[in-house]
């Protein structure tokens, strides 16, 4: 049981810890010594997710301004995986034309861990919201606005290592991944539009017939 709590703190905690604030041995590790472990990205993309419907249930309600009555958490977790989905593929795209070193798998992986400061931070600031009066929660805001700069910071530095880019370069490739993920998006809603155009003529034919027959 000890050995399983410490290789847990290991994984869990003090390798994104480490890689947060010493971000090229972090990664140096992460790709050359295979460090990064790929289930680590994935509970951290799934706690998101809970996250996500945690802070629009729990948030405090001087600062909240959702209807807890009108969460889908379908929608909340289908948005997160959405996203990952969008950034990797994204960013897989464009860094092969720039002749970029990482791998799909590594590019999930620095998305997964870079998760971290929002996770380790969020969560505590969340509840903490419930507590604050109306000018404290520059408090919450100031928290927040850390572990959304930190999350940043691990992911630009990540795809910076394991692209083995230059600043320029990686900054060129997150427009140009930016610029993927809408034209990805534009497609896909001009894809579910066909289809439902689609769907609602064979429906339409579908009612004809039966009327006349």
């Amino acid at each position: 049981m000890k050995t399983k709590l410490k290789m847990f703190y290991q994984h869990y905690v003090r390798f994104p810890s480490y890689i947060l604030f010493h971000p090229f041995d972090g990664y140096e590790e992460f790709k050359r010594y295979n460090q990064g472990k790929f289930r680590v990205a994935i509970v951290f993309i799934l706690i998101y997710a809970y996250f996500q419907i945690f802070s629009y249930q729990n948030l405090g309600f001087l600062i909240n301004n959702n209807n807890p009555l009108m969460l889908n958490s379908l929608q909340e977790i289908f948005s997160v995986f959405l996203l990952v989905f969008l950034f990797t593929v994204g960013n897989w795209s464009v860094t092969t034309l720039m002749e970029g070193k990482g791998s799909y798998r590594e590019i999930f992986m620095v998305t997964g861990y870079s998760l971290f400061p929002l996770l380790f931070i969020g969560f505590p600031a969340v509840v903490l919201s419930n507590f604050l009066t109306l000018e404290e929660m520059a408090l919450y805001q100031l928290s927040m606005f850390i572990a959304y700069f930190c999350a940043a910071w691990m992911l630009f530095m990540g795809i910076l290592n394991i692209h083995q880019y230059g600043l320029f370069k990686t900054i060129l490739a997150f427009i140009a991944t930016f610029v993927s993920m809408s034209v990805m998006m534009f497609v896909g809603l001009l894809f579910f539009d066909l289809i439902q155009q689609i769907i609602s003529f064979i429906s339409s034919i579908y009612e004809e017939i039966n009327l006349r027959y």
